[in-house]
């Protein structure tokens, strides 16, 4: 699902990673071809220019020799694709709730494009453009359409009839791959670009959607929006990438020096510069989703202690008084969840 704007995650160059290996050919030449350094995508906090990412996605284009090759991305487009964002969208209840989660932290992927629909007669129309209201280029405007298009689908496990489509871009040679995965053939080159639906497509339900997980997810996400809005230190990256591992894990000091391609001993002197440590980090990982989800009535105390990796609720709420003074039940009272 990609988007060319001012500053996008590495995981973006993933899909292209899967369609070129789709086609059944060479990623690594793929790489040299475009000048690209793989080993960027080691990291995954590392974030390039949206430029770049255009860059790519247009030789990725001439390398496939797929004059849709943005298409073709956006179709096979894995929720997974997406990272956090993606889980907040397959456990929100509808279709129009996973359009929200999409607006709300699309900047985790990519800054300067997003979506916005409006209701016409009836009609939803989806409308996909650049924040600063440049052109989006082609093959990013193709599979940000395309992929929303399919993840619509995808989560309902529901065919999305559409009524309309509509590049911003002039018509290709051929439109059969649009007509093929959209069923209608769609109008280029009238200056937006959008799907046109029934408003009942909203209300769709999403197939697996989990409100507990949800609400699991949501504190990570709201966490990397706004480490992103608020600029990075390697502390602050390392909490970060912290926050991003919960709650399938809490990684451990080793796991995270090899995630940041550094010793134990260097990353511990670098975090002491920054007068942080290890500890102090998962601790104020553990302690900001604990009081986020204690917020919350979705989950026990139990429940919260697994989702933190406590061995069991005790140590969790030692740990909890510890960090606040008060007991996780009497925490949940002020908040007027009690």
């Amino acid at each position: 699902m990609v988007a060319a704007g001012r500053e996008v995650s590495i995981t973006m160059v993933y899909p292209i990673m899967k369609a070129i290996a789709r086609k059944k050919l060479d990623f690594d030449r793929f790489c040299q071809t475009a000048a690209f350094d793989p080993g960027l995508l080691r990291d995954a906090e590392t974030r390039i220019s949206g430029e770049e990412l255009e860059r790519l996605m247009n030789e990725a284009a001439a390398f496939t020799n797929d004059e849709s090759f943005g298409l073709f991305q956006g179709r096979t487009t894995d929720i997974s694709d997406m990272g956090i964002l993606g889980y907040v969208m397959m456990h929100s209840e509808t279709i129009e709730n996973a359009l929200k989660a999409y607006q709300r932290y699309n900047v985790i992927l990519c800054s300067g494009a997003n979506l916005e629909w409006s209701s016409e007669g009836g009609d939803i129309r989806l409308r996909f453009a650049r924040d600063d209201g440049r052109p989006m280029p082609r093959h990013c405007l193709e599979d940000m359409t395309s992929s929303v298009y399919h993840l619509m689908g995808l989560m309902s496990n529901r065919t999305i009839p559409l009524l309309e489509v509509q590049f911003a871009h002039t018509a290709p040679a051929d439109i059969s791959p649009y007509t093929e995965l959209f069923g209608v053939e769609p109008v280029f080159g009238n200056g937006e670009s959008f799907l046109r639906f029934k408003q009942e497509v909203l209300s769709y339900p999403i197939l697996y959607s989990d409100p507990k997980l949800r609400l699991a997810f949501e504190p990570i996400a709201d966490e990397k929006k706004q480490h992103l809005l608020t600029g990075r230190t390697l502390s602050s990256q390392v909490f970060q990438w912290m926050i991003g591992c919960m709650p399938a894990r809490m990684p451990t000091l080793k796991q995270t020096a090899e995630a940041f391609g550094m010793s134990t001993r260097s990353l511990q002197e670098k975090l002491k510069e920054e007068d942080a440590s290890f500890n102090e980090l998962s601790a104020r990982v553990r302690k900001e989703l604990a009081q986020q989800y204690l917020r919350g009535k979705e989950f026990s105390i139990g429940e919260i202690a697994y989702l933190l990796h406590y061995s069991e609720p005790s140590a969790f709420h030692n740990a909890f008084k510890k960090w606040t003074g008060l007991a996780p039940a009497a925490y949940r009272k002020t908040t007027g969840n009690g």
